[in-house]
């Protein structure tokens, strides 16, 4: 083969649109080890390894930027990185005329791949070159910290964005690049494919000073908010704490994880805010390692089986509760130990039926007029459980659904703000909550010490945390769901799987049955159909950059697939939500495992299409 040049070794492939991209990359890329990585892919021929890295490009997804670390315009890297923050860069400039004294906050959690020396923080410090490069000014946290700091950040300084560097709770290899607004709240459409355009508009990096990581060191421009953004949020924290007292005098013991990864000190300090005494650590997990080397998957989401270091320690030191923190700290896991010794891992709908309990509770006690209640909102994802428009029919005040992403959330949340409404609480099934007002994003800390504080006050009243769940489907309905996913690395795959079911039955016909329960109603946000509505239109946005399709069956079950912005993955959603009162769980059950298992065998058919099923 002849050499590409420049760069030893560099080869052509026989393929003119792939040998184009590397050698863009060759002349663009700084970083020796990625540069080495695609040398050796070069090498070894892995041609087709090569056109994934190389030919398509990492773009927004429901959080962001998010792709492994790693040589090639589909990955994390320096390069990728550099030119997002260009595209960032001139977005910003058009939006803001006083962006140049606004400014931008960078922040990043403790992510590193030795193989092609990308870290979080070193990604960090590059964001804030290319930034510092143009005169903009940059409030870098000088250490890593929970992803809903920077978007606290972002509204307590006034500036003009942010970015974290972070991949979240995804595999080791992985890591991403989070763009919040002004509001606080992440970036959606048409700002997301704006910074794309403009990302497109400049690919060859400015100058020699976007890849100097140590002009944050020398630039006047540069500062740190961490010291400021802590105090400032652990004081309006505060305002979440309604049983001071009761909290001092807590018997509970609480164990906390933090998966390896930023929430240790963060949630420590929120405890003390509190008035409770420190949460005990998971000494293995306690401390920030990128390789997460206790578990198999760094996900507090997965459940008891990742969890077992953290129950552990709990029934050595006879502790009530277990909260366990995500790597980035914006995600809870909580479990719960029974009278009988055994613990209860609660889901991310159960959890927002306590939560959203919880602060109606305490909001009520201060606002005993029912009057005020017009100007109350919950929110949550379309595809989590609908016990917060149960709430809210009895209770009286207002329930909306958003797309899934927590940064539909977020903006819906400044919206209504902006209008004098207040959303006390707000939630996705994803174990992500946000209690109160202090950041439109979910928040892993603040949820952390807002559980911890219901529990003590159930110890209190004599009550579980399951007790008052069973309480709150008694009251407003019993909710039973089910969340699962299969895994698919394959795009065409998962595309194929989607085109079948919207032409189930023949061309733009979707399935009338799921394991032989009617189908009433459909809705595919990807298209904008909804059946259920007179114009057959969807009243979600259209949301076309992934695939989500709802069914509502007879059988009084509403059913949802949809592919993972952050991973490949297709997961399905299924709930039963029943009237008030006794309802039979055994026939709800059976309900839902019906059509659970027709979503599998009948439209993803995972032995045919070769997917990994994650068992409930």
């Amino acid at each position: 083969m002849e050499p590409l040049g420049p760069g030893p070794g560099a080869q052509s492939t026989g393929d003119p649109e792939l040998d184009a991209a590397v050698q863009r990359w060759l002349s663009w890329d700084q970083n020796p080890r990625t540069r080495a990585q695609l040398e050796s892919l070069l090498v070894s021929g892995l041609h087709q390894e090569l056109r994934s890295r190389f030919c398509t490009r990492v773009s927004f997804g429901t959080a962001g930027l998010r792709a492994a670390m790693g040589t090639g315009f589909n990955r994390i890297n320096d390069l990728t990185v550099i030119q997002t923050t260009q595209g960032l860069f001139s977005y910003l400039s058009r939006r803001f005329s006083d962006f140049s004294s606004r400014g931008l906050v960078v922040g990043f959690d403790m992510r590193r791949e030795e193989e092609s020396g990308c870290s979080s923080e070193r990604l960090a410090r590059l964001t804030a070159a290319v930034m510092l490069s143009r005169n903009v000014p940059v409030h870098l946290f000088s250490s890593f910290v929970p992803t809903p700091y920077v978007s606290y950040a972002v509204r307590t300084l006034g500036a003009a964005a942010g970015v974290m560097i972070t991949a979240s709770h995804n595999p080791k290899e992985d890591n991403g690049y989070k763009v919040y607004w002004c509001s606080g709240a992440q970036i959606c459409s048409p700002h997301d494919k704006e910074v794309l355009r403009c990302v497109e508009e400049q690919l060859e990096p400015w100058s020699a000073s976007c890849w100097d990581q140590d002009l944050v060191d020398r630039s006047p421009l540069a500062r740190d908010p961490l010291d400021h953004v802590h105090r400032r949020y652990m004081d309006q924290l505060s305002s979440l704490c309604f049983h001071r007292d009761l909290n001092r005098r807590c018997p509970l013991k609480f164990v906390h994880s933090s998966f390896h990864g930023v929430g240790h000190a963060f949630v420590q300090e929120a405890f003390r805010v509190f008035g409770f005494a420190p949460p005990i650590p998971v000494p293995e997990q306690k401390d920030p390692d990128p390789t997460f080397p206790s578990v198999r998957c760094p996900n507090p989401e997965e459940g008891a089986s990742v969890l077992e270091l953290s129950l552990r320690l709990a029934d050595r030191e006879d502790a009530h509760l277990v909260l366990a923190t995500d790597p980035d700290a914006d995600r809870l896991a909580v479990a719960e130990k029974s009278d009988s010794g055994g613990w209860t891992v609660f889901s991310g709908n159960e959890l927002a039926a306590l939560l959203g309990w919880w602060m109606f509770l305490n909001w009520v006690q201060t606002h005993p007029d029912p009057a005020d209640r017009d100007r109350v909102y919950m929110l949550s994802t379309t595809v989590s459980s609908k016990i917060l428009q149960a709430f809210a029919r009895i209770e009286g005040f207002h329930f909306e659904e958003t797309l899934p992403g927590f940064k539909w959330i977020g903006n819906r949340i400044q919206e209504l703000s902006s209008r004098g409404h207040n959303v006390i609480f707000a939630f996705e099934e994803s174990i992500g909550f946000l209690c109160g007002s202090l950041v439109p994003e979910k928040d892993g800390v603040s949820s952390a010490v807002v559980v911890a504080e219901m529990s003590s006050y159930l110890h209190h009243e004599d009550r579980s945390l399951r007790q008052q769940l069973g309480h709150i489907y008694q009251t407003y309905g019993y909710h039973l769901s089910r969340t699962s996913y299969v895994t698919c690395p394959h795009p065409p795959t998962i595309r194929s799987i989607f085109k079948r079911i919207r032409n189930f039955d023949g061309d733009s016909s979707y399935p009338k049955t799921c394991n032989g329960v009617q189908i009433v109603h459909v809705r595919d946000v990807t298209t904008g159909y909804d059946s259920s509505q007179p114009d057959g239109r969807s009243v979600l946005p259209v949301a076309s950059s992934g695939h989500m399709i709802t069914f509502t069956l007879q059988n009084g079950v509403v059913a949802t697939l949809r592919t993972s912005g952050t991973e490949p993955k297709i997961k399905y959603y299924t709930e039963f939500c029943a009237a008030p009162g006794k309802s039979d769980v055994s026939q709800m059950e059976d309900a839902l495992s019906t059509v659970t298992a027709g979503l599998l065998d009948d439209f993803l058919q995972p032995e045919k299409n070769n997917l990994i099923y994650r068992s409930l």
